[in-house]
């Protein structure tokens, strides 16, 4: 073989190698895209789940504290705010908005032996304690799928392929008020 076949060849292999790693950079970066776009879906479902038991909620609470009317617009307020955020930060803002309306209805609940009582209440309770694990639990899927895609686009040499192909960073979902986490919703029976 004359040298020149050698070069061509040499380049040819060269050039498949880096298309190889070209489209398997791309493949890997697009997989963790889709697992974050899921992630993000499932949380969006069980944020949906929570804002469709609250006013259901918060009328058996009606029943038993009408002059707590503060409390009660307190969280139609933040359920909206939910409903209505647009990014990611706007919800994670919503979401410790409306753990902080829910301390206070828990708190105004404890008030009334009589609706700590009721069976349609603590069915409610705990059929939002259970979509608040949930929550948890998707928020936890989301921000792993997050790091894994923000640090696949930062590293060498997918960062530049993800830089050709327009891959962005995605935001974690945070809880912004940390004594929340430490201190979540109680909820006594």
């Amino acid at each position: 073989m004359s040298p020149l076949v050698i070069t061509l060849i040499v380049v040819a292999v060269v050039l498949l190698v880096l298309v190889g790693v070209v489209i398997g950079a791309y493949n890997g970066l697009v997989v963790l895209r889709n697992r974050v776009e899921e992630a993000w879906s499932d949380i969006t479902v069980q944020l949906k789940r929570r804002t469709d038991l609250i006013p259901n909620l918060v009328n058996s609470v009606k029943g038993y504290a009408t002059h707590e009317k503060e409390v009660f617009e307190k969280v139609t307020e933040a359920r909206s705010a939910i409903m209505n955020a647009g990014s990611v930060a706007e919800t994670a803002k919503a979401e410790n908005a409306l753990e902080g309306a829910l301390k206070s209805l828990f708190a105004v609940s404890e008030a009334y032996p009589e609706l700590k009582a009721n069976q349609n209440f603590l069915q409610l309770q705990q059929e939002l304690v259970d979509t608040e694990d949930k929550i948890q639990a998707a928020r936890r899927f989301y921000n792993g799928g997050v790091r894994d895609l923000n640090t696949k686009i930062q590293t060498f040499p997918t960062n530049i392929i993800a830089g050709m192909f327009g891959f962005q960073s995605k935001e974690f979902f945070d809880v912004e008020d940390r004594a929340s986490v430490e201190n979540p919703v109680e909820v006594k029976f």
